[in-house]
């Protein structure tokens, strides 16, 4: 309890600092938002990280190609997931997530002045113009989308359908979709759980796949294959 206790501490200390740091910036309309929202997440995410006693290591780290727009997807089984990539991500990424975030202190509010987007999970319309904007977004910056196309954490650790719209919006604008693996994050802080133990996170990156030359009628197959790369990747030794 004393390791749940000071990663706590250090996550309340970080938001409240970061976070107001982040979001004077915007109402002020300081220089250097552009720079914070890069360097203050993975300082955040980092450090949060090393006070659970956690280890980060990555694999197929050039599949993501920097400067370039996609979207990554992975599975998604506990709260370190969102912190791993935040931090250790080689790319600039901006996160697709549940509007409920929104509504985190200091947290909330910096999520969004730094670009991220909130899916309104119970209004169909909103969250497709939202994904819509998401992918104009990354297209202008070259970055990457981040989605757990899941849509919760899952409580065992088995892998759980994957929702449509990620695989939807790629075939609409035809960037490719890097598939990631996230292994170890559940023992570390699974879902229902506030305990957290130290260990060891692994990702790994997949090889892209392409969404050119597809259309509408292909979102249920380019789905599932995507689907089938992530849990190939989790079942890799």
């Amino acid at each position: 309890m004393i390791r749940t206790a000071w990663t706590g501490v250090v996550a309340l200390f970080l938001t409240v600092l970061f976070g107001s740091e982040i979001v004077l910036t915007r109402l002020l309309r300081l220089p250097g938002l552009e720079r914070r929202c890069w360097s203050r997440p993975r300082r955040w995410s980092r450090a949060i990280i090393r006070a659970a006693g956690v280890g980060v290591v990555l694999e197929g780290v050039d599949h993501l190609d920097e400067g370039r727009a996609q979207i990554l997807v992975a599975n998604h089984q506990s709260w370190f997931d969102v912190l791993v990539l935040a931090g250790y991500l080689p790319v600039e990424y901006r996160f697709i997530a549940k509007k409920e975030l929104t509504r985190i202190p200091f947290f909330g509010p910096a999520w969004q002045a730094c670009g991220h987007v909130a899916l309104d999970r119970q209004d169909r319309a909103a969250a497709i113009e939202s994904l819509e904007e998401a992918g104009r977004r990354v297209g202008v910056e070259g970055s990457t989308m981040i989605i757990f196309p899941e849509g919760t954490r899952s409580h065992d650790g088995k892998l759980q359908p994957f929702k449509r719209g990620a695989f939807a919006l790629a075939i609409q604008t035809g960037l490719p979709i890097v598939p990631a693996a996230i292994l170890g994050s559940r023992g570390v802080m699974p879902k229902g759980s506030f305990r957290i133990r130290s260990g060891t996170i692994r990702v790994r990156f997949g090889k892209p796949v392409s969404a050119e030359g597809l259309s509408y009628s292909d979102r249920a197959a380019f789905t599932s294959d995507v689907r089938g790369a992530v849990a190939g990747l989790m079942d890799a030794t």
